[in-house]
């Protein structure tokens, strides 16, 4: 990346940062702006090559997945997560599951792709972004069960879908005869290698930080950066003893989040904004590589696969999980619509460029679709929608915790 692109590149991440609760009033959210400036710069101005510098990009990729789920799961106390356990075990255990399966099924038909390439598209765009519609989680006209729903779900189901996505990698790959990738059963093998690792170095950390914090070793001002390498730290040691170090990072978070107590939640708040800039480059990264990808792929099935993501097959499976749950049917509808594709699936496609060459660009391209659809159309409705609880004709039933 040459020193004019670069300096375009930190120009739009700062414009963001100083102007976005203006531009989020307006409807912009991070994703919007920095797909759409991925894009020009890359298509428009052309001062942006991407496709030069492949190692670069799924070092971005890589890092940005290791802190966004080691920062999510560390998220979720475990006193919260019993709060509702039996409502995130609806959306985690049966949501979750019917979505990659009905999101596989109709790949298979719509898409023409082998079982594996099937399973690999279910399973990247199952998971949900909250941080797409940030307002959304803090508009108090939302129940609070709802946001806390919305909020616990998309901070675990991208961790949950990972080994999924890895294993379907893995198993296109062998499929076609691409070198250079785990074979499906060595990846599963990889899998539980990186539970174990992430678990030691999640819960090592989260009892040294607790440690340090009660004798007064820690400092305030590195807490953050110790817990930003550990993150990291889970990811290597992984990859150190032949596991999977982005299961091991998602496994590390939430051993650390439930060992090191709410003191920990300062030092997360770090890695969180670490991954937000990483994030940033992230989604800059796929405005200018797999949104081209659209226009070479784009077919009627692939726009039609689009649509059904954003709304059979995510809606459908959380109408089943909820019932009987309490939620009127605003609710219901509301929380199955509001599961905007976000950063977990970037990622994942990006991954599958890297790792699958021309067979991934394909396979990227649906993904790349519905993701900016997703980005699209639930950054601007989130906020209207949210509104609309006050008048909905359920409303008396609906949940209203705090």
């Amino acid at each position: 990346m040459d020193v004019l692109s670069l300096s375009l590149v930190l120009a739009t991440v700062f414009g963001w940062c100083v102007l976005a609760s203006r531009l989020q009033r307006a409807g912009l959210t991070a994703p919007i702006v920095f797909v759409t400036a991925g894009f020009v710069l890359s298509e428009g101005l052309e001062v942006l090559d991407l496709a030069l510098e492949p190692h670069l990009v799924k070092v971005i990729a890589e890092v940005t997945l290791v802190w966004v789920l080691f920062a999510d799961a560390s998220r979720v106390r475990p006193s919260q997560f019993r709060r509702d356990l039996g409502l995130y075990g609806r959306l985690l255990g049966v949501g979750l599951p019917l979505t990659v399966a009905l999101g596989t099924a109709a790949a298979l038909v719509v898409l023409d792709v082998d079982l594996w390439a099937a399973l690999l598209i279910g399973a990247a765009l199952a998971p949900t972004d909250a941080a797409l519609g940030a307002t959304v989680m803090s508009d108090p006209a939302v129940p609070g069960k709802v946001r806390r729903a919305l909020n616990v779900e998309s901070g675990l189901n991208d961790g949950i879908a990972t080994p999924i996505v890895l294993v379907a990698i893995a198993g296109v790959a062998a499929s076609e005869g691409i070198a250079g990738v785990e074979s499906p059963s060595r990846a599963v093998l990889s899998l539980v290698v990186g539970v174990l690792a992430g678990a030691a170095v999640g819960g090592l950390g989260g009892v040294a930080t607790r440690l340090a914090r009660r004798r007064g070793w820690l400092s305030e001002e590195l807490s953050g950066p110790a817990v930003l390498a550990l993150a990291l730290l889970a990811y290597t040691g992984a990859l150190l003893v032949d596991g999977n170090g982005f299961v091991a990072a998602f496994v590390g978070g939430l051993v650390f989040g439930g060992v090191a107590g709410r003191g920990g939640e300062k030092e997360v708040y770090f890695v969180e904004q670490s991954g937000d800039i990483a994030s940033m480059a992230s989604w800059l990264i796929f405005g200018a590589l797999a949104v081209p990808l659209i226009g070479d792929a784009w077919t009627p099935n692939v726009l039609g696969y689009a649509v059904l993501s954003l709304t059979v097959i995510r809606m459908l499976p959380v109408a089943l999980a909820l019932a009987g749950a309490g939620f009127d049917r605003f609710a219901v509808a509301f929380v199955g619509w509001f599961g905007p594709r976000g950063l977990a699936s970037v990622i994942f496609a990006l991954l599958a460029v890297e790792d699958l060459h021309d067979t991934g660009k394909d396979l990227a391209a649906v993904i790349a679709l519905t993701v900016l659809l997703s980005v699209v159309a639930h950054g601007f409705s989130g906020g209207p929608l949210a509104k609309r609880f006050t008048d909905s004709p359920d409303r008396s039933t609906a949940p209203t915790e705090p």
